[in-house]
């Protein structure tokens, strides 16, 4: 071991290896389960040197695991002590944005906030949005292939990416960094790489489609009366903006009623006694025509007695003001602490009996457990956040196997958006065919045959 660690080290440098307290002192998930156990945490600068290293590994049998801006929450960065990390946060580089094309090719290391920062300068939007933006990267974006709040109109990640560069885990680079939009030339191999969750190869570049900047925004959040209207609500407004629906978020009442705090954390601008709120927003070309044809819409919704009340941003600051409420995640989890969280995707139609049997089967089992409900809603993702009052091993499969077991009869994804790491994997046959699982198991085969990359996720190690 002291040998490879030391070719590491020739690899990437003094500063790109930490050893002992250095590597403990950090953690390998969030919310944080304790202090990373790897043997190294190695830092290359490079896709050269993310390559050198790989082919070390290979040559040793050693494990590897990526790291990003840790913020996953399905343990896909969990390490053990036979592991090494490659952690990509030294491979910040963003080349400049070529507003032409509108394209822009950056490092796997870059946070997704600094993308949204240096294209809004170029006059040009990255789409893909999620509230970790400020720590996320877009390796780790990719890798899981991230959802969030603009789905409904701009698709995952995946649809944002239009080339990456990846190695292999024996150090081959394959660079497939394409700038155009259609390239129908065989296979499409970024695809072999985006939503492997580090299992197939770890990506390194990426070129990401960019979206010029909407020219006017309308946001409002909305109180509905009941899921059926609720149901009813989002096609019509689909149909009423002509294709301008951007985000369509909705928040059952156990979310908004803890998130607002009776007006204490973000003030009130709905009553709290409504079953379900809608943050829906469009975006436009035209603000006086868009914002017109935007309450016209909402007028509709009202007179088809859709909709019971709501509050219409008049500034960017109102605008904001709204979105933080849905955005407020560490204030959901502090009040739900100690918490399980799910990230489930289901037919819109079968949402409401759903969520009504799981907290049905909860409360059964744990009469003093909590549940509050929200999501994408728009793209069927909804996200559920449980506190039975413990986050022991056992009591976390048993609430798993009530959330999972009863999405099964309605055909529904385990993991919409956050991929399945260690906490789904037993349950990924709910989802998944056995020839499915199959198919995946004979691509990690043949793409890393020693199994040494992220080994453990998504499915259990061969052998």
């Amino acid at each position: 071991m002291e040998g490879l660690l030391e070719n590491i080290r020739n690899v990437v440098g003094e500063s790109g290896l930490l050893l002992g307290a250095d590597v403990t002192a950090r953690s390998d998930s969030w919310p944080p389960l304790g202090g990373c156990q790897a043997k190294a945490i190695v830092r290359p600068c490079s896709t050269n040197e993310v390559s050198a290293v790989l082919k070390l590994c290979h040559q040793h049998g050693q494990s590897v695991v990526t790291h990003g801006g840790l913020t996953g929450l399905a343990g896909g960065a969990l390490t053990s002590g036979d592991d090494l990390v490659i952690s990509l946060e030294r491979m910040r580089r963003l080349e400049p944005v070529d507003a032409i094309n509108r394209t822009v090719l950056v490092e796997a290391g870059v946070p997704l906030q600094a993308v949204h920062e240096a294209v809004t300068a170029a006059g040009l939007l990255f789409p893909l949005d999620l509230g970790a933006r400020g720590s996320c990267t877009i390796g780790g974006n990719l890798s899981t292939n991230a959802g969030g709040n603009s789905v409904i109109r701009y698709g995952m990640a995946r649809e944002q990416v239009l080339g990456v560069e990846a190695v292999l885990a024996d150090g081959t680079i394959i660079s497939s960094l394409s700038s155009v939009i259609k390239n129908n030339t065989g296979y499409d191999l970024k695809q072999l790489f985006i939503g492997s969750e580090g299992t197939l190869g770890i990506i390194t570049r990426a070129v990401l489609r960019l979206r010029p900047v909407p020219r006017s925004r309308q946001t409002a959040l909305v109180a509905i009366a009941d899921f059926t209207r609720l149901a009813r609500f989002l096609p019509m407004m689909d149909a009423a903006l002509g294709g301008t629906l951007s985000a369509f978020e909705v928040m059952w009442n156990d979310f908004y009623s803890l998130i607002v705090a009776g007006g204490k954390a973000h003030g009130l601008p709905l009553d709290a006694s409504h079953p379900f709120y809608v943050l829906i927003e469009s975006s436009g070309g035209q603000e006086d025509i868009d914002r017109a044809r935007f309450e016209r819409a909402l007028e509709q919704a009202f007179e088809e007695q859709l909709i019971v009340d709501a509050a219409v941003a008049q500034s960017r600051q109102q605008r904001a003001d709204l979105w933080a409420i849905r955005d407020d995640i560490d204030n959901l989890f502090a009040a739900m602490d100690p918490l399980i969280t799910f990230d489930v995707s289901l037919g819109i139609a079968h949402m409401d009996e759903y969520v009504r049997t799981v907290r049905a089967r909860l409360l059964q089992q744990w009469p003093h457990g909590r549940m509050v409900v929200f999501g994408h809603i728009g793209d069927g993702n909804i996200h559920i956040v449980i506190s039975v009052g413990s986050d022991d091993a056992q009591v976390v499969h048993a609430v798993d196997e009530v959330v999972y077991s009863t999405l099964k009869p309605y055909r529904g994804v385990i993991s919409a958006e956050h991929g399945i790491g260690v906490f789904k994997r037993e349950f990924l046959s709910i989802s998944r065919s056995d020839s499915e699982i199959n198919l995946m198991r004979t691509l990690k085969l043949a793409l890393d045959p020693k199994g040494i990359l992220n080994p453990g996720k998504i499915f259990a190690a061969a052998g």
